[in-house]
């Protein structure tokens, strides 16, 4: 009878199954689904770029998509996710980024989830791991960034089996492995060196367990074990030089990242505002961070404190570096949760609260007993399933349509800018990212959003265009300028209808397009509703807190 309990058990989901839903669940329920994960076209890009990458059989080292820079030294430094992006697209279209991009956030949380398991029971472990997957949220896109998050995990799980005394995994040192995974990690995304200060918190940790102990016979082991999390911390640097462009990715990482552009008009790397949805979770994170960090020390452990505390402060600077604190903080806290949900029924506090302590504990404890019993994952997999069948329906529900929110991108002016295959299109660089995607190679743009390709010195000018300051006209005939898309709202649109030198040639409410007046003549194509630009042409000179959005801030890899 048991044994038959178990084989149905087999079919039912796990608490491991709620994890891999879990992002689903809040991508398709709580977020815009597939416009969430397409909400940036950094993503168009990436996947021109590695279509240029198949075709040509190489990886650039000069620019293909700019007429401003053309021929400027670039390097494409996530080639490898380009690459996989270009086939993906190739083989499904935006659909097939979607589901990859869904399909890699749920294995992330999963694996955070069982790494999480390990330091708690099975109903804290998914309670906390809710949390950190709803403060990540705010960065998920397909972009090749999600490829850290797993790595991150990845990294963080054998950290963790190490410290715990098993170092090897068929019969590969641990430590030794990291850097053949490095190796991996670099191509696809730059921010490999995340993992290099993972390794190195683990060898700090043991560094200061070697100072403050009292122990003198504690203080040689912990010394032998910091020096091999340096030397494989070392051993993965040296092995992010297995790339196409060797030292010049770690040059322009460092420059990348000290960069004071980046923190002042760049959106990720911006601080989060706590008016947004998702800090709620970030608060909650962060509080149960500093009770963690205080327990640990208390304790005599220093590598989870330290690295609480060094990705609090980057996520307190930049949203983007949220995610990483978030699986970072988590493994801890559960571990401290645990602990006082334990000690809750031998302290001396309300006999209330020790009766609900046992009695959750008890029942924890229960389910971790049937959730152990080895399952299917059916539910897991029918999921995804699901989810591809209305991303590929032929009229699909609005959070699963795989596409550029035409609300957002200049979907409908695409043909009139088609029409003058010669012409040298102006628009800011989200919409670049757009017209890569959507025009490349017949067109090439003006900027997009690689900023660490077109220097401060261009970004800064180029920004003066989008504000219309001083010298903008200049700025644009210099490099033979003959089209410019914008929103009606932006401070450049309501100088170009004013001005007599240019003309509208296409209106559809999301997207202006205007040429030199001489060439154009009299007609204008409009696509809007009725009514649709009453009272623009008042509006759009004032340069208002909402326009500084588009001049002055955008998203990046």
């Amino acid at each position: 009878m048991e044994a038959r309990s178990k084989f149905v058990v087999k079919f039912l989901p796990s608490l491991t199954d709620f994890a891999f839903l879990m992002p689903l669940v809040y991508l398709f329920g709580r977020m815009d689904g597939a416009k969430t994960l397409l909400g940036d076209c950094d993503t168009g890009w990436h996947i021109r770029t590695g279509e240029w990458i198949i075709a040509n059989g190489w990886v650039p080292y000069r620019d293909v998509f700019s007429f401003t820079r053309p021929g400027a030294q670039w390097f494409a430094w996530e080639w490898l996710s380009d690459v996989l992006f270009a086939k993906l697209n190739a083989l499904g279209g935006l659909m097939a980024m979607v589901l990859f991009g869904a399909l890699l956030l749920s294995i992330t949380y999963t694996a955070l989830f069982m790494l999480v398991r390990r330091k708690s029971n099975p109903i804290v472990a998914l309670a906390v791991t809710m949390v950190a997957a709803a403060a990540s949220s705010i960065h998920w896109l397909a972009r090749p960034h999600l490829f850290t998050l797993l790595f991150l995990v990845i990294f963080y799980a054998a950290l963790e089996q190490v410290r715990e005394g098993r170092t090897r995994v068929l019969g590969v040192p641990i430590l030794a492995a990291l850097p053949v995974i490095a190796i991996l990690w670099t191509n696809l995304h730059a921010a490999f060196f995340v993992g290099v200060l993972m390794i190195w918190a683990y060898g700090g940790g043991e560094i200061l367990r070697l100072v403050f102990s009292a122990n003198a016979a504690d203080r040689r082991p912990a010394w032998l074990q910091a020096r091999r999390y340096f030397l494989s911390g070392f051993a993965c640097l040296a092995a992010s030089l297995v790339n196409p462009y060797t030292y010049h990715l770690h040059v322009h990482m460092a420059k990348y990242l000290n960069d004071p552009y980046n923190s002042q008009h760049i959106m990720e790397f911006l601080s989060l505002s706590f008016h947004d949805p998702t800090a709620i979770f970030l608060e909650v994170m962060l509080v149960m961070a500093v009770v963690a960090v205080v327990w640990y020390l208390r304790h005599g452990s220093f590598a989870e404190p330290l690295l609480m505390v060094v990705w609090a402060h980057g996520a307190l600077l930049a949203a983007r570096n949220i995610p990483i604190f978030a699986i970072v903080a988590a493994p801890p806290i559960a571990a401290v949760i645990q602990h006082a949900l334990l000690r809750i029924p031998e302290l001396n506090v309300a006999a209330w609260l020790r009766a609900v302590a046992l009695k959750f504990n008890r029942v924890a404890e229960e389910t971790g007993e049937t959730d152990a019993i080895p399952r299917l994952h059916l539910v897991s997999i029918l999921a995804m399933l699901l989810l591809a069948a209305l991303v590929y329906a032929p009229n699909p529900p609005k959070r699963f349509r795989s596409e550029f929110d035409p609300k957002f991108y200049p979907a409908g002016a695409l043909a009139t800018l088609r029409s003058d295959p010669a012409g040298r299109i102006f628009t800011h660089d989200e919409w670049g990212d757009y017209l890569i995607y959507s025009l490349y190679p017949a067109h090439k743009v003006y900027v997009d959003g690689r900023s660490d390709f077109y220097g401060d010195d261009f970004e800064y000018k180029y920004i003066d265009v989008l504000n219309v300051k001083y010298g903008w006209e200049k700025t644009l005939s210099g490099f033979g300028v003959d089209t410019i898309l914008m929103p009606p709202s932006a401070p450049l649109s309501g100088a170009l209808k004013e001005s007599s030198r240019w003309r509208v040639v296409y209106d559809d409410g999301i997207a202006l397009v205007f040429r030199p007046a001489l060439r154009t003549g009299s007609v204008q194509v409009s696509a809007a509703n009725n009514g649709g630009g009453e009272g623009r042409d008042r509006e759009v000179t004032k340069t208002l807190k909402s326009d500084q959005g588009i001049t002055a801030t955008k998203p990046k890899t």
